[in-house]
């Protein structure tokens, strides 16, 4: 007898996270490796997002607070989210979590029931099909091709809901592959979404200031506002603030779907970290330059690494709009064999061969439900990431 549920066993570790591990492992052993693999800034948090904290500590704001979190930070996210997209948010229309994560997973197991379906456009994040499966539900993934800019296109949106539908999941700007919506983008989706009431929506925004050149950011409910009451606008502070280890995500939604949310929430780790959520509220209210600063260095990162990948041979590149990855495809270099003498029979065994052979760690595709290309993260030192652009190219001319 397995020591494991069934539910358990129908979904793997992510694979993101497995992957940085190995390469954590292999620089703890002195080897020379760049990990490209994890989606984390490589700036240190804001300094007056650190002093919150620290006047938190010496206040006393160690106690349990709301499980949806202090009225403060409920407050600070509603501001947010009507300073940075233009949607009224009440404050007990907004939940805090433990992470974007947690708040995906609160929604997901606190609504789907045994075959409920939720559309995902793929290339996905690795955790959005297994907290689907994991909660009972399956995951409809609707490739979008590299043709398209990797977006979503109304008519497979159409194509792909049943009466099982249940969600629509849109990660905008996208991990990852960095493709954007638009207004103009989101427009057709959203009148497919009017023709099916039973469909709700969950749009990650997460990465949502952090878009490049002249490309404006949009989010569903701004552009059909009679979509709101059944949309849920997922956020959080750890890419655009750099406190991925702060563990603090947060949403708007409908109360009915947040009261169900906060429900299953006080059963499983009750309120966030309250120190975090003091440094959230600054996060959020105080000042804004060091986002800029950071989104003006991540945008030379992505012209940096777009121009060294495509003069890697076999390797396309296009130029994303947002978020801190490339989605490249080595379609070109499948079949042929390493210097080091390993067949690239695909994008898992091109990842291995290049972690190997050259010290570079990145995720290949088919993590990501969309196998042919790999996943980099410039999130990286900016001459870490020439240097690992140069061993990428190194690693392609050398097969044959």
């Amino acid at each position: 007898m397995s020591l494991t549920s069934e539910r358990l066993d129908r979904i793997q570790p992510s694979l993101t996270i497995a992957i940085s591990t190995v390469a954590r492992r292999m620089i703890a052993e002195g080897k020379n490796v760049i990990s490209l693999s994890q989606g984390e800034p490589d700036f240190d948090t804001p300094r007056n997002v650190k002093d919150a904290a620290i006047k938190a500590l010496e206040t006393g704001q160690t106690k349990y607070t709301d499980v949806s979190g202090t009225p403060a930070l409920r407050k600070a996210v509603a501001e947010k989210f009507k300073r940075d997209s233009g949607i009224e948010y009440k404050p007990e229309e907004i939940i805090i979590s433990t992470g974007a994560k947690q708040v995906l997973f609160n929604a997901m197991l606190g609504t789907l029931n045994a075959g409920d379906e939720v559309i995902i456009p793929s290339p996905c994040w690795v955790s959005y099909p297994d907290i689907v499966t994991l909660s009972d539900g399956k995951p409809v993934l609707v490739p979008c091709s590299q043709n398209n800019g990797f977006k979503m296109r109304p008519e497979d949106l159409e194509a792909a809901i049943t009466p099982k539908t249940r969600w629509f999941m849109l990660n905008n700007p996208c991990n990852p592959t960095g493709a954007a919506y638009s207004a103009k983008d989101l427009r057709p989706i959203c009148d497919v979404l009017l023709r099916h009431p039973h469909v709700w929506v969950l749009t990650d925004d997460i990465y949502d200031s952090l878009v490049y050149g002249d490309f404006k950011p949009s989010t569903i409910v701004a552009v059909e506002p009679k979509l709101k009451d059944r949309t849920l606008t997922v956020h959080g502070v750890s890419k655009a603030y750099a406190m991925t280890g702060w563990r603090i995500g947060f949403a708007g939604g409908p109360v009915q779907l947040i009261k169900a949310m906060d429900k299953l929430q006080s059963q499983s780790t009750s309120n966030p970290n309250s120190i975090a959520q003091a440094a959230a509220v600054e996060a959020l209210t105080g000042q804004q330059e060091s986002v800029e600063e950071m989104r003006q260095v991540f945008e030379q990162r992505r012209d940096l690494v777009v121009s060294m990948l495509n003069q890697a041979p076999g390797v396309h590149c296009s130029t994303p709009d947002g978020a801190f990855y490339v989605y490249p495809s080595i379609q070109g270099c499948i079949g042929k064999t390493s210097k080091g003498g390993k067949p690239i029979i695909d994008d898992e065994a091109f990842a291995l061969a290049l972690l190997d052979e050259e010290g570079v760690a990145t995720v290949h595709g088919a993590a990501f439900c969309y196998p042919g290309y790999i996943r980099i993260s410039y999130a990286n030192a900016t001459e870490e990431l020439r240097e690992a652009m140069t061993r990428i190219q190194r690693f392609c001319q050398g097969l044959h």
